[in-house]
């Protein structure tokens, strides 16, 4: 059965839906009907909480969800993707990014073991500064080149863990084609001690390729002949012998895979800035976090598993609540990115519109997924979840301890700020003596609750996000880890960017970027 809404359990949780529709529900009335609707409704994994009791559910929506989900065969899937299956039909490929944070011990891929090892051994030359630049001085900065999967997740992980940061390098990620970017994060850098990382699967993409182009020309300046390249750039690709057409010496390429999507590769090689960053010490924690989370998926019962509940929910949403968005908030400065980075995650993954077998889907999949760090969001967007018209739901994300010394105070403030709107988007408020101030409430949401912002805990939480994508793929039929669109934007850009390039009239293409490359250059002339 390829539709979901042709199961049982779908068509059981329609009918069950009208019981939330109504218009005396009150979300706040079912922890009044119950004294231990927290424990039923929150799962723990090591140092990680769910609390997803404030959503519109009671134990009979639980029930029904699960079934839908064995319906659709999730444990036969959750299996599938840790035994290598193809589980990216599109492309006849397995999604085996698990692989990547298995334990050395255990693992069964040589290929990953061997990178790590290899990785460990550069960043312990650059750490200790015997990888040294062309005049002889050690590395001080390092330069990322990459966009997209290549780019979001270490940058994440980097700004996240930056309080475990060596010392020894200072990373900077260059992703915009906007030649501001890579001008400016190279304004104060000296050639001689910097270190350019380009990171592609294809080596082809276009963003990429003109920044690459770009730092040499910044690095060779005036004297080409005088600046050797080789120990100035690396190369993470699948597509070692473009890097090398490029100029980057065979021994400076780490591999990737065709089996790692790019929204799933920080894992790999790519997240060498990481290692870079915090020491490969701290990034094995990453992994090992990671890695406990993939136990939990694998083995947990489907009401105990955390990514499967969180990801039932949104389907939930999205099914029967016809909910088009949903906002992730961290209340952490060190997560300001996440939600950057898991937009690309959520709506590459799932923002489809044909099932595996290629039929059109019948009913809703992706969502628009948004955010920004709290409390800051309190002071702008906020005022739509309290009372805008749009059903929207939220993740809370917080930390119960603070990361630097001598802040409890203003961290347990935070905290105060992040509870709090949790229970206003549920409770509301009303002013019969002016409608304009009345607060409906009745906004669900969860909140994540960790322990401490280190690596162990930030990879769990990353996984537990890639977990829950594909959960979602799963229930919708569709396939997680093909990105079509972004193809196609590729390939187009190459056309445009041709058409640009070559001085005669713009051929092949619409009037309206005929029309444009003509005033841009008008307006170049």
């Amino acid at each position: 059965m390829n539709n979901p809404s042709d199961t049982s359990a779908w068509k059981a949780l329609l009918a069950h839906s009208k019981e939330f529709k109504q218009h005396d529900f009150r979300l706040s009335e079912l922890f009044q009907g119950s004294n231990n609707r927290f424990d039923s409704f929150s799962l723990r994994h090591e140092n990680l909480l769910l609390d997803y009791s404030r959503n519109y559910l009671n134990d009979e929506t639980k029930r029904l969800l699960v079934d839908l989900a064995n319906q659709r065969q999730l444990p036969e899937a959750i299996a599938a993707m840790f035994t290598g299956a193809a589980i990216n039909n599109s492309e006849q490929r397995a999604a085996l990014h698990v692989a990547l944070r298995e334990p050395v011990e255990s693992s069964e891929h040589s290929e990953v073991i061997d990178t790590l090892a290899r990785m460990e051994k550069f960043v312990g030359r650059v750490q200790a500064g015997s990888w040294t630049g062309f005049s002889g001085n050690r590395i001080t900065d390092i330069v990322n080149i990459g966009i997209g999967g290549s780019a979001l997740g270490p940058a994440l992980v980097t700004d996240a863990l930056s309080g475990f940061a060596t010392g020894h390098v200072k990373l900077h990620f260059v992703s915009n084609i906007d030649p501001s970017h890579i001008t400016t994060t190279l304004l104060d850098l000296q050639p001689e001690s910097t270190l350019f990382i380009i990171a592609s699967k294809s080596f082809s993409t276009l963003e990429t390729q003109q920044n690459a182009v770009a730092a040499r020309r910044w690095f060779l300046g005036k004297d080409e002949d005088k600046k050797p390249t080789r120990n100035h750039f690396l190369a993470i690709t699948e597509n070692s012998a473009a890097a090398t057409n490029f100029g980057i010496n065979p021994e400076n390429i780490f591999p990737l895979w065709d089996w790692i999507g790019g929204r799933y590769s920080l894992w790999s090689a790519i997240g060498l800035p990481i290692a870079l960053a915090i020491g490969m010490d701290n990034f094995r924690q990453l992994l090992a976090g990671a890695h406990a989370m993939d136990r939990h998926f694998k083995s947990a019962s489907l009401e105990s598993n955390m990514p499967v509940m969180m990801a039932l929910i949104t389907v939930w949403y999205r099914g029967f609540f016809d909910c088009h968005s949903s906002a992730v908030v961290p209340y952490s400065q060190g997560l300001k990115l996440l939600p950057a980075y898991l937009q690309q995650l959520y709506m590459e993954s799932l923002g489809k519109s044909v099932d595996v077998s290629g039929a059109a889907v019948s009913i809703g999949t992706g969502e628009v997924l948004w955010g920004g760090v709290g409390s800051d969001g309190q002071h702008s967007y906020f005022q739509l979840l309290h009372q805008g018209s749009d059903f929207i739901p939220v993740d809370f994300i917080a930390f119960a301890t603070a990361n630097l010394a001598d802040a409890e105070a203003q961290h347990r403030a935070l905290l105060a700020k992040c509870f709090s709107q949790s229970l206003a988007l549920m409770a509301g408020e009303t002013d019969p003596e002016s409608p304009h101030k009345n607060i409906a409430g009745n906004k669900p949401s969860n909140t994540l609750l960790l322990n401490a912002l280190t690596p162990y805990n930030l990879g769990s939480l990353i996984a537990l996000f890639e977990h829950k994508v594909y959960v979602q793929s799963v229930i919708w039929n569709i396939n997680a880890f093909d990105q079509w669109g972004v193809e196609l934007g590729k390939r187009l850009s190459r056309v445009v960017f041709d058409a640009f390039e070559n001085a005669g009239e713009p051929s092949g293409l619409d009037d309206s970027t005929t029309s444009l490359i003509k005033q841009v250059r008008e307006w170049n002339c």
